[in-house]
């Protein structure tokens, strides 16, 4: 079900519309809407199913621009490994259809639903916007690496589009790169074609219980540099794990492969503790835990930040703010990945959180959190000001009046 009821497609009054809320069913529709907006000077909210909505800084919008209508499954191919959808088509209907022929998005897209407190996982688009990546990211890639091009509305009302039905080198700009992780600031996509890979046949993980941070991000280490191709790695501190602590190992593939390389990490592994390994039901059901956040989806009142460091600093940056904010996490991507909840303060911990990973190269971005703290701090990661510059620049080309989604990554 959709969290909001529908609403009809826009209808325009000379240089006005009828309503506040615009809902394209077609891309002429959906440039027109756009047109109308940059006409008028009137800043617009980009929506699909809202799911993520609350994820941004609070914007100042006179209209909202209701993408959801442009759905449905419009090529696939599974030979060709090649899938082409509208924006705001559910990921639900398109995960289920490649399900079907034995097929998956191979960057695993997060379902926050839990976590945020929605209906559904969300639309395609909105997996764009976001570029969230589940436990696979650390062998596959992003979803930006997966995108092999879309058509789109820039915030002139221009209709585009970029890249092809083929993953190739080409001389120009790969604006896919550019549009996924974008929030919808750049331009309003309407229609993306992205490459889809065949499903293992089997997984199973190697599960080591007991250790404390460090000996973990040591374990996973020595097991991502071995040669048993490990496809998640991630652990789970005694504060969100149920019973104790536990490092987990992904290994995914045809049986026998992953029975050989299975007995090989019980050997990598030995000098960390007695290695157990979770069949294929088990494992399946850990790792969907691992990659939607259920850990942290119980307090609803704590804020949840997503925090990107080098692997082997992820033990001092969570163990600093354990001590500094009361913080509560866990690591996924070998330890490249932290998240984290923290008690509601004013300023959402964000000085220290920022704090704590200024020595690495690193990231954080805050997830849940309410519009009053959301309009107060900065929910994305400050840029240096070369890259803030550089930012700006690319926003004008695209949407020179600032009509996209206006301030939601940056003031």
């Amino acid at each position: 079900m959709s969290t909001r009821e529908p609403c009809p497609s826009p209808t325009f009054r000379g240089s006005e519309t009828v309503a506040d809320t615009l809902c394209p069913r077609t891309a002429e529709e959906l440039a027109r809407a756009v047109a109308w907006a940059a006409g008028e000077k009137e800043p617009v909210e980009v929506l699909g199913t809202g799911t993520k909505r609350g994820i941004g800084r609070v914007m100042q919008t006179a209209a909202t621009l209701d993408v959801s209508a442009l759905s449905g499954i419009s090529l696939y191919e599974p030979d060709e490994l090649v899938m082409t959808a509208g924006a705001g088509t559910r990921l639900g209907e398109i995960e289920a259809m490649l399900a079907e022929q034995s097929q998956q998005f191979a960057f695993e897209p997060p379902d926050l639903s839990r976590l945020l407190g929605s209906e559904h996982s969300g639309t395609l688009g909105g997996m764009i916007a976001g570029n969230f990546a589940g436990p696979r990211r650390i062998k596959v890639g992003s979803v930006r690496d997966h995108l092999l091009g879309f058509a789109a509305v820039s915030g002139r009302g221009e209709e585009f589009k970029s890249g092809s039905r083929v993953m190739k080198n080409v001389t120009g700009y790969d604006l896919s790169k550019l549009m996924a992780g974008s929030w919808g600031t750049l331009a309003v996509l309407a229609q993306a074609t992205f490459k889809v890979l065949p499903a293992p046949e089997t997984e199973a993980t190697v599960m080591l219980a007991g250790l404390d941070d460090e000996a973990a991000a040591r374990a996973m280490s020595a097991a991502m540099q071995s040669a048993a191709d490990v496809s998640g790695a991630a652990h789970l501190p005694a504060d969100v794990a149920a019973d104790g602590p536990v490092t987990l190992l992904r290994l995914e593939g045809v049986g026998p492969s992953v029975d050989f390389r299975a007995e090989r990490l019980h050997e990598i592994l030995g000098e960390f503790g007695q290695p157990e390994r979770l069949d294929e039901a088990a494992s399946r059901a850990m790792w969907t835990g691992v990659r939607d956040v259920h850990c942290l989806a119980d307090g609803q009142d704590r804020l949840v930040w997503r925090i990107s460091v080098p692997p082997m600093d992820g033990p001092r940056v969570l163990g600093s703010l354990r001590r500094a904010c009361q913080a509560r996490g866990f690591y996924d991507w070998a330890g490249g990945l932290i998240w984290l909840d923290v008690p509601a303060t004013a300023d959402g911990s964000a000085a220290a959180i920022r704090a704590a990973i200024a020595p690495a190269t690193g990231h954080a971005t805050l997830i849940r959190a309410p519009a009053s703290l959301r309009t107060s701090i900065e929910v994305f990661q400050p840029q240096p000001p070369a890259l803030a510059a550089l930012t700006q620049r690319v926003k004008e080309a695209f949407d020179p009046l600032g009509i996209l989604n206006p301030g939601r990554m940056y003031p």
